[in-house]
């Protein structure tokens, strides 16, 4: 069964733009587009020739004398172990079956999604000896939603992802289980709906399937999308904040910035500014008495500005990473073939840890700004965020919560990079464990999208004090909005429902949506000349 994906020139480009596997740059955006079906997939005739010359040459090694690690031996600490061009295609399948030994839940299908992109983008460069059937049955995996089963645990992330990109490609072998019509079920089992059968992998194709670090790199393209949005809502909630808490804007004055000019300072700096743009809440204190907040407003800039800065880091790198090709030995021709390191992960898993400390930063700062809210040093705003307490514990506890999450998060920013533990029985003796930093940065920043959900619950209840005063045109539609999902708190209820509907606002970018609709309709400023360097 030839799929589009296989014949390009099939394809309408009127109906869906498409992208070029090893021959067009891939961005996260664009792979995460690929992997939701935005945008199409394809193979160009150049790639094509490439991809079939490499494995003729592969194929040439294997017949021939010249001993090349992969193709015609063994692997890890068996690759002085010489194998006949018989026995090549057993090896190669032997080396998926015995390296699929992942454990814990399935990672989500979108990751596996990713995984396969990321990997037809590598293979498609035309330097590891893959078939073109084998691309094609990969290609035609994400086009019909056959998406393997990869158990979460089992990577150390140095001679690539070998458990969890194994278990992607035992598939290809009719074995494993895969995620189809909303349920998992056996491989077996929907080859036969689709009357498909298993492959036979050629020479060094195995190796090639399942060197390189499509495991963590997926994860990074998801961080790196994730992190950005938590980041524009960061400063979000935080403008919301100093609304709340009479805040000077002050130290977001540009003059400030441009004496310490990190581009990540001056982004965010600019943006609170724009989105307190013309605030009768700000213009109302302008000259008051207080002489400074406290940092978790005023250094906002410096705190969430150097997350920035990380995620710029992290973006460049995962970008690098999965336009690069991660196989061993990588093949240039028949003659030339180097087995070097490029599945080790070390590259992309210093940035991933990076990432991590970046995001839980965003957590404790702006737990800081939600309990400061909490204090009652605000002209009109009461303690707790509430008139009558005393038999009302008013917003007092919510902020447990987002105590708890910071601590959580600081428990999971131990560098997993700082950790090597030697496999192949020392042939693979420093290994970066970058899978384990992917995963909890992740995780971090599904804590963190709590937390700041729980701060635009708060901020949204301290603005309700200043009353009639509002603030400039954005960070009112963002607080009607608000208003319109969350009631204001009169007396003590159950805020679950509450923080969970704030929580959805933060993941679901329906706030920034509203800023910018409105900046575009009001003609105001709302992207900042450092916007392009930090949009996803």
């Amino acid at each position: 069964m030839l799929s589009i994906f296989a014949n390009p020139l099939n394809l309408n480009p009127i109906m869906m733009s498409t992208f070029q596997y090893g021959q067009d740059q891939l961005t996260a955006g664009k792979a995460l587009q690929l992997a939701r079906k935005e945008i199409k997939g394809v193979l160009s005739p150049k790639t094509r020739d490439k991809v079939q010359a490499s494995a003729l040459a592969v194929a040439n090694i294997a017949k021939g004398e010249k001993t090349v690690y992969g193709i015609n031996t063994g692997f890890g600490p068996l690759c002085t172990s010489k194998i006949s061009a018989a026995d090549t295609q057993t090896l190669q399948e032997n080396l998926l079956k015995s390296h699929a030994v992942g454990l814990g839940e399935p990672v989500a299908i979108e990751i596996s999604k990713l995984m396969l992109v990321l990997k037809l983008q590598a293979l498609a460069q035309g330097f590891s000896g893959i078939k073109l059937e084998t691309l094609d049955r990969m290609g035609w995996m994400l086009e019909n939603d056959v998406i393997p089963v990869v158990p979460i645990q089992g990577s150390v992330g140095a001679s690539g992802d070998l458990a969890p990109l194994s278990h992607l490609f035992l598939p290809l072998l009719g074995l494993g289980k895969v995620h189809f019509e909303g349920s998992i079920q056996a491989t077996s089992f929907v080859f036969e709906k689709f009357e498909m059968t298993a492959l036979h992998l050629g020479p060094k194709e195995g190796l090639a399937l399942i060197n390189g670090t499509q495991f963590m790199a997926a994860y990074g393209v998801k961080i790196v999308d994730r992190l950005h949005n938590l980041l524009v809502h960061a400063d979000i909630t935080g403008a919301m904040m100093i609304e709340g808490l009479m805040g000077s804007i002050k130290p977001f004055s540009p003059e400030l910035h441009q004496l310490r000019p990190f581009a990540g300072n001056q982004h965010v700096a600019q943006t609170i500014l724009n989105l307190l743009h013309e605030s009768e809440i700000v213009n109302s204190h302008l000259n008051c008495t207080r002489v400074q907040d406290p940092y978790s407003l005023r250094c906002m800039p410096q705190v969430h500005g150097a997350s920035r800065n990380a995620w710029l880091h992290l973006k460049d790198a995962i970008e690098t990473e999965i336009n690069s090709v991660t196989d061993n030995p990588v093949v240039f021709s028949e003659d030339h073939t180097i087995s070097g390191g490029s599945f080790h992960g070390q590259p992309i898993a210093l940035p991933l840890d990076y990432a991590c400390l970046a995001a839980s930063e965003l957590g404790n700062i702006s737990d800081r700004r939600i309990y400061l809210s909490l204090v009652g040093d605000t002209p009109g705003v009461p303690k707790l965020l509430l008139k009558e307490t005393g038999l009302n514990s008013g917003l007092m506890i919510p902020q447990y919560t987002t105590a708890a999450l910071a601590s959580e998060n600081k428990g999971l920013c131990f560098p997993a990079s700082a950790d090597s533990i030697p496999t192949s029985l020392g042939q693979e003796d420093h290994v970066s464990m970058g899978s384990i930093g992917a995963r909890k940065a992740l995780q971090v920043i599904g804590n963190v999208e709590k937390i700041l959900g729980i701060e635009l619950f708060y901020a949204a209840q301290a603005m309700d004090f200043h009353a009639p005063l509002k603030s400039g045109k954005i960070m009112t539609a963002i607080y009607e909005h608000v208003r319109s999902k969350i009631d204001p708190v009169i007396s003590d209820r159950v805020m679950t429902e509450d923080m969970e509907a704030a929580i959805e606002m933060i993941q679901s970018g329906e706030l920034i949506e509203i800023a910018k609709k409105v900046a575009k309709k009001e003609g105001l400023p709302y992207e900042t000349e450092w916007s392009n360097l930090f949009n996803c």
